[in-house]
């Protein structure tokens, strides 16, 4: 069975390719971030992927352009909703590959982490496997949260401190003094 894994980066990565793997699922990446915020975060995500997939013979499709902008069109005055947006992105481009790819299933690392949310992920992701015909593989890997940190970092992995867009890095860093 090929299935198709929307990648967000390495570090969550980790623990859904050992699973998926040890279904016996023929895995293949995606790596599509439009959202990702400064650039220079984007690359560094990236190349730490590329490093990693190197490492475990895995394929990867990596997004072209940075359109970042088409994110901030989407997002701005619904800035509490944006993941909603976010997720419907990501998961429409996965899935969108996935038909033209015939793969069997499509589903995403954003599965991994306990910051995301989970059931409107699945929601949105089943609906668009609905639409498009290709079956969304709903799978709680927040058991693997700890492996996926103590594995990436005994790899020197470069681990990302937000989620991705401008605004989780405001969240994040910003302290209001």
């Amino acid at each position: 069975m090929k299935i198709l894994l929307h990648m967000c980066c390495a570090p969550c990565a980790i623990y859904p390719l050992r699973v998926l793997r040890s279904e016996g699922y023929d895995v293949m990446g995606f790596f599509y971030n439009r959202n990702i915020h400064p650039y220079q975060e984007c690359l560094r995500r990236e190349q730490a992927l590329k490093g990693y997939a190197e490492d475990i013979d895995l394929e990867v499709i990596y997004q072209e352009g940075y359109n970042m902008e088409e994110f901030l069109q989407n997002v701005v005055f619904r800035e509490k909703q944006r993941c909603n947006y976010c997720y419907h992105d990501r998961l429409k481009s996965t899935v969108t590959i996935a038909r033209h790819g015939k793969f069997d299933y499509f589903t995403s690392t954003l599965l991994q982490s306990k910051f995301q949310n989970h059931e409107l992920i699945r929601s949105i992701g089943e609906g668009l496997g609905k639409s498009y015909g290709v079956p969304f593989l709903y799978q709680d890997f927040r058991h693997g949260w700890e492996e996926g940190i103590e594995t990436s970092k005994h790899l020197d992995m470069y681990r990302q401190q937000y989620c991705g867009c401008i605004y989780s890095e405001k969240e994040r860093f910003f302290k209001n003094h």
